[in-house]
């Protein structure tokens, strides 16, 4: 990658959403969407993001905690939106916000949130540095600012594991 193409990016150029509605297939006999397939759908929405920002292949690394505050029902739709919290080296913290919209009734809500780590590879999967991302609002300098403390206690827990 050049020296250019790893110049600061805001956080904007890297804001991603998708939208899905939720089918039968989807759900468990109760009518209640599996965990694994808001998962999946967190995991591209992030991967989206990251590439973006990146302007490279990303994979996923880690996901930090996920808690689903209440269930996503059948029949509904689900919105993931995601966008680049903060830049390491060759590493990306993305944070993903989900939302159930029941269509009928117009009535949204926020069912979980959670952070992606994505590392940039090249083509022979290795990592590769990505540009530094700018926040520009209050809201993006918070999360940053959160996304970097998160970043240091996980590797401060990496260090750790390894020493064991």
């Amino acid at each position: 990658m050049s020296e250019d193409n790893l110049s600061p990016r805001p956080v904007q150029d890297s804001h991603s959403v998708m939208s899905e509605l939720m089918m039968p297939h989807m759900a468990n006999n109760h009518g209640n969407v599996f965990g694994g397939v808001i998962l999946s759908l967190v995991d591209r929405v992030g991967a989206v993001a990251a590439t973006r920002h990146a302007r490279q292949p990303c994979v996923t690394v880690a996901m930090d905690r996920v808690v689903f505050h209440e269930p996503i029902h059948l029949g509904e739709l689900v919105t993931a939106k995601a966008s680049v919290n903060f830049v390491g080296r060759t590493s990306m913290e993305v944070g993903v916000r989900v939302e159930a919209e029941n269509m009928i009734t117009g009535q949204r809500r926020h069912t979980n949130s959670c952070h992606v780590t994505y590392v940039a590879v090249d083509g022979n999967g290795r990592p590769v540095p990505v540009p530094k991302v700018t926040p520009e609002t209050d809201g993006e300098m918070r999360r940053y600012e959160r996304a970097e403390a998160r970043r240091t206690r996980r590797l401060e827990e990496l260090k750790s594991e390894r020493r064991s």
